[in-house]
C-alpha cells in the first residue's frame, strides 16, 4: 500500500465513522423528542410524566453535548496526524533526548505529550458536562475542589503506574526481536489481572470511602443471596457515592479471593432491601454465567491480535507517512496506532454491544433464578428514573450503542413476554 493510499482510506473511514455517528445521535434526538409527551404503556403505572421529560431532555441535552465532543475529538485527531502535531512534536523530543541515544526516555516523553495535549482539551469539555449538564438535571455532588483533586489524582496514579508499563512495553518492542509483540502481549496480560487484583484495596480508596456494610434486613438478605449462589466474596461495602453524584449502583471489583461487593450509597437509600437484593443477583449473574471471564479472554484475544498487526504495520513506512509522520520508529508506530484504531474498529460496535446485551439478559435470567424478578423489574424502573435513562431510545442508536437492552425489552422479558 501507498502512503497516499492509507491516507485516502483513513480520511474515508474517518469521514462515515463520522456521518453514521451523527445521524445516529440525531436519530435519538428525535426519537426522544417524539415521545416526550407520553408515558410508555409499560410503564405508565410506575413512572412520572415528570420523570418521564427529564430523561428525555436529559437524553437530548447529553446526546447534543456528545456531538460536541465529537467534534473536539476528530479536531484533535487530525490536528495530531495529517495536521504534523506528532511529526512536530517527534521533531521537538528527538532534538531534546533523541530517538536513537535515549529511545525509551524519548517514547516516554512522545507518548505522555500526546496524552497531556488531549487530557487539557478535554479540561472544558469535562467542566461543562459535571458542572452544567450534571448539575441542571439534579445529579452533580461535587464539588469544584474535590474535581480537581480527582483530577490530580488520576492524572499522578496514571503517571505513577503508566510511566513504568509504558517503559516496560518500549524497552520489549526494542529487545526482544522480531516476537516483540508476543512478549508485550504476555507483559499486559500479566498487568492487567496483577492490576485487577489490587485496584479494590488499593486503587479505589484513593477516590471514594468504603464502610462495611451495617448489619440488618439488608446484610442478611445479601449474605443468603451468596449462600444460595456459592459466591465468596472477601466483603461488603458502602461506597460514598453520593459526594460526588445522585446516580447509584452496585458492583463486584477484584479478582480470585480479593473480590469485594460495593453499593453506592445512593443505591441504598432507594431501593429496598429486596430490591437491591434483586440488582445483586443480577451483577453475580454476570460471574455465575462466567461473563467476567469471557470478557477478559475477548480482551486478550484481541489485544494479542492488535499487537500483531502493529508488529507489522511497524515495518510499512507508509503507516507512517500516510498518518503524517516523516519518520518511524516504536514509539511512534505505538502512538499513531493507538490514535488511528478506533476509526477502523467502529464499524464493529454493534456486535460488541450485542455481545453485552446478550449478558445483561443472561444476568437478569439468573437474578430471576434466585432472587425475584418483579422485584428487579421494580428496582430497574426506579433506577431509570433516578439516573433519568431514556425509556424510548431510538431502535437504532441502541442496538448500535446500547450495553443494556432498552427499557421495555428488558422488563418485557423479565414479565415472561
Amino acid at each position: 500500500m501507498t502512503a497516499s493510499a492509507f491516507t485516502t482510506l483513513f480520511l474515508a473511514l474517518l469521514g462515515l465513522s463520522l456521518a453514521v455517528r451523527i445521524w445516529l445521535a440525531l436519530r435519538q434526538i428525535r426519537a426522544v423528542a417524539t415521545h416526550r409527551d407520553a408515558v410508555p404503556e409499560r410503564f405508565a403505572d410506575r413512572v412520572t410524566l415528570a420523570a418521564h421529560q427529564k430523561a428525555a431532555d436529559y437524553t437530548a441535552v447529553r446526546t447534543r453535548f456528545g456531538l460536541l465532543g465529537l467534534a473536539v475529538e476528530t479536531a484533535v485527531l487530525l490536528a495530531l496526524t495529517l495536521g504534523g502535531g506528532i511529526a512536530a512534536l517527534h521533531g521537538f523530543w528527538q532534538g531534546a533526548i533523541g530517538a536513537d541515544t535515549r529511545p525509551i526516555l524519548y517514547g516516554l516523553a512522545l507518548i505522555l505529550s500526546v496524552m497531556a495535549i488531549s487530557g487539557i482539551v478535554e479540561i472544558p469539555l469535562g467542566l461543562y458536562r459535571q458542572f452544567v449538564i450534571e448539575e441542571r438535571f439534579g445529579f452533580n455532588r461535587m464539588t469544584l475542589g474535590l474535581y480537581v483533586a480527582d483530577a490530580l489524582k488520576g492524572a499522578l496514579l496514571g503517571l505513577l503506574i503508566g510511566a513504568p508499563v509504558l517503559a516496560a512495553v518500549l524497552w520489549l518492542m526494542g529487545r526482544t526481536g522480531e516476537l516483540w509483540w508476543l512478549w508485550v502481549w504476555a507483559f499486559w496480560c500479566g498487568f492487567n489481572l496483577l492490576l485487577l487484583f489490587v485496584y479494590p484495596t488499593w486503587i479505589a480508596p484513593l477516590f471514594n470511602k468504603f464502610a462495611p456494610l451495617p448489619e440488618g434486613e439488608l446484610k442478611a438478605r445479601i449474605e443468603a443471596l451468596l449462600a444460595r449462589c456459592g459466591f465468596a466474596a472477601s466483603g461488603l461495602f458502602v461506597m460514598d457515592g453520593s459526594k460526588r453524584s445522585a446516580h447509584g449502583n452496585a458492583y463486584f471489583t477484584g479478582f480470585g479471593g480479593n473480590k469485594r461487593i460495593v453499593f453506592f450509597d445512593t443505591l441504598i437509600e432507594r431501593l429496598s432491601p429486596a430490591e437491591i437484593e434483586a440488582v445483586l443477583a443480577h451483577e453475580l449473574g454476570h460471574f455465575k454465567r462466567h461473563h467476567i471471564v469471557k470478557r477478559i479472554g475477548l480482551t486478550f484475544a484481541l489485544s494479542l491480535g492488535f499487537l500483531w498487526l502493529l508488529g507489522q504495520l511497524i515495518e510499512a513506512p507508509w503507516f507512517f507517512a500516510g498518518l503524517g509522520v516523516p519518520a518511524a520508529n516504536t514509539a511512534l508506530a505505538l502512538t499513531l496506532f493507538f490514535l488511528a484504531v478506533p476509526v477502523f474498529t467502529f464499524p464493529f460496535t454493534p456486535l460488541s454491544s450485542l455481545l453485552s446485551r446478550r449478558h445483561e439478559y443472561e444476568a437478569d435470567d439468573y437474578a430471576a433464578e434466585h432472587a425475584s424478578a418483579a422485584d428487579l423489574v421494580r428496582a430497574l424502573v426506579k433506577l431509570y428514573e433516578d439516573n433519568a435513562a431514556t425509556l424510548t431510545p431510538d431502535p437504532l442508536h441502541s442496538l448500535f450503542y446500547d450495553s443494556h437492552p432498552p427499557a421495555a425489552l428488558r422488563v418485557a422479558h423479565l414479565q415472561g413476554g
